[in-house]
């Protein structure tokens, strides 16, 4: 029985990419991005997954001083979140992390290594 050496198995990436934006379409348009330049690598992908949509509420009185009639206004604010899964070779990953995203969009990846037989 052959015994087979850790630098023999290939070390692959657990990968998670989590888009964070304020607009729905350059976070889609992003991560449609991310799907497709992963496919065409031929790497495992999971996503995008739609996290529910957080929504941030200010209430605030429209005079300053406090006098007058009580009229209040009202801001919120919408925060959109998708989660990418991807499972790659180190050399890929450093490839992916390289790409060029809206401005709008943030963008954050975390890494765990997984030694797997291919």
């Amino acid at each position: 029985m052959e015994k087979k050496n850790i630098e023999d198995v290939p070390s692959f990436n657990k990968v998670r990419i989590t888009l964070t934006s304020k607009e729905v379409r350059p976070l889609e348009k992003v991560s449609s991005e991310l799907v497709l330049m992963a496919k065409s690598k031929q790497i495992k992908v999971k996503g995008p997954v739609r996290m529910p949509t957080k929504t941030l509420r200010i209430t605030t009185r429209k005079t300053p001083c406090g006098e007058g009639s009580k009229t209040w206004d009202r801001f919120q604010m919408r925060i959109h979140k998708r989660v990418l899964d991807l499972s790659a070779a180190m050399d890929i990953v450093s490839q992916i992390n390289q790409i060029t995203i809206e401005p709008s969009v943030y963008f954050e990846v975390t890494t765990s290594v997984n030694n797997q037989i291919a």
